[in-house]
């Protein structure tokens, strides 16, 4: 049986976005792609959708970056449960980000076969 996931994407750069949105569209277990550029408007998402399974999450972003947005992720009980594996070039921002509470971790360029494992082990 195949689950429905709506992960939801957030990265500010388009090619990235459009990467990330290819790789997982691919996958017969996600149904749904949301695209955010910055951690404000990927909470805007969150609290307007109660059916995001899982977001990836980039570090380095204007407005909000992906370590802001992951003190406020998991500081309000409504979205706190959400798995969030982090993105990013920067390895020594890992153990700063799973202390913050991300799930998982990986290093950019994504592999598929890579972030298909990291999906699996979280969700399936």
């Amino acid at each position: 049986m195949l689950k429905e996931l709506v992960v939801l994407a957030v990265d500010d750069d388009l090619i990235n976005l459009k990467l990330l949105k290819s790789m997982l569209m691919k996958n017969p277990n996600v149904k749904e792609v949301l695209e955010a550029k910055n951690g404000v408007d990927a909470i805007d998402i969150i609290r307007t959708r109660d059916d995001i399974n899982l977001i990836l999450l980039d570090i380095i972003m204007p407005i909000m970056n992906g370590l802001e947005m992951l003190k406020v992720v998991r500081c309000d009980k409504n979205i706190e449960q959400v798995p969030i594996i982090v993105l990013t070039t920067d390895e020594t921002k890992k153990t700063e980000a799973l202390e913050l509470g991300a799930n998982d971790f990986l290093m950019k360029p994504i592999r598929n076969g890579e972030l298909t494992q990291k999906i699996e082990s979280l969700i399936l």
